[in-house]
């Protein structure tokens, strides 16, 4: 696990209670590309629900992460990609199932107009500081 330094609030930045404003570590990078909710099989996970396809997609992050040597504690930055904001309480829900609040990444989340399937509803890519 690489030590990481999170500033939640810098001076004169409003504080944010679902991430932090600056992550600082070093080591090597590892960059995870967008995950989608699809299995092992590639089939879709939780078609039209929300909460499902959250789960997956950080099962897959989770997975992406494993292969580079890598875990949720060395995450540094998380985007999320999703198509209707009120899908952010399930991401946010299945976050926590990895990352606890003491140790929240800089984040941030942009809706979209869609993903690259329509069935999507949420993509979310990480980035990773891994020790040396």
């Amino acid at each position: 696990m690489t030590e990481l330094t999170r500033i939640p609030a810098p001076d004169g930045v409003a504080p944010a209670a679902q991430y932090s404003h600056v992550v600082l570590g070093s080591g090597r990078f590892v960059a995870i590309s967008g995950q989608v909710a699809l299995d092992g099989d590639g089939k879709l996970v939780g078609e039209g629900d929300p909460a499902a396809q959250a789960r997956q997609v950080f099962e897959n992050l989770r997975r992406c992460l494993a292969a580079a040597g890598a875990d949720f504690d060395d995450v540094v930055k998380l985007t999320y990609f999703v198509t209707d904001m009120t899908h952010m309480p399930a991401l946010r829900e299945a976050r926590a199932a990895h990352i606890p609040d003491d140790r929240l990444p800089a984040a941030s989340a942009v809706r979209v107009a869609g993903l690259v399937r329509p069935e999507f509803l949420m993509e979310v890519e990480a980035f990773a500081v891994v020790s040396p």
